[in-house]
């Protein structure tokens, strides 16, 4: 089956850091863009970072600098390492493979004092 499952979430003080993995399965990893989008209640989902096949990179404005994304296609696994967290930066972060539109179920990233 194809799946998409991300992981690393959880509650951090702002200014503080934390990597989400999402591992694939079920899919040819290294022909796929991968792609992080996070999504706050209220709010449109925004695409916060990808990475192509061949490992150009695109960041949201709001993250450039702060994220990063990679991938490892060995692990068929994309990260998004996240430092200086801001309370903003609150959401519900997913994982997008493209083609096909593909998703994960999302983890929950919460920046609070």
């Amino acid at each position: 089956q194809v799946q998409l499952v991300e992981s690393g979430g959880g509650l951090v003080q702002p200014g503080g850091s934390l990597r989400l993995s999402c591992a694939a399965s079920g899919i040819i990893f290294s022909f796929y863009v991968m792609a992080w989008y996070r999504q706050a209640p209220g709010n449109q989902r925004e695409l916060v970072a990808r990475i192509t096949s061949g490992g150009s990179t695109n960041y949201a404005g709001s993250v450039k600098g702060r994220f990063t994304i990679s991938r490892d296609n060995a692990k068929n696994t994309v990260y998004l390492q996240m430092n200086s967290l801001k309370p903003e930066d609150t959401a519900v972060y997913y994982c997008n493979a493209d083609p096909g539109s593909l998703w994960g179920q999302g983890t929950q990233v919460t920046v609070s004092s």
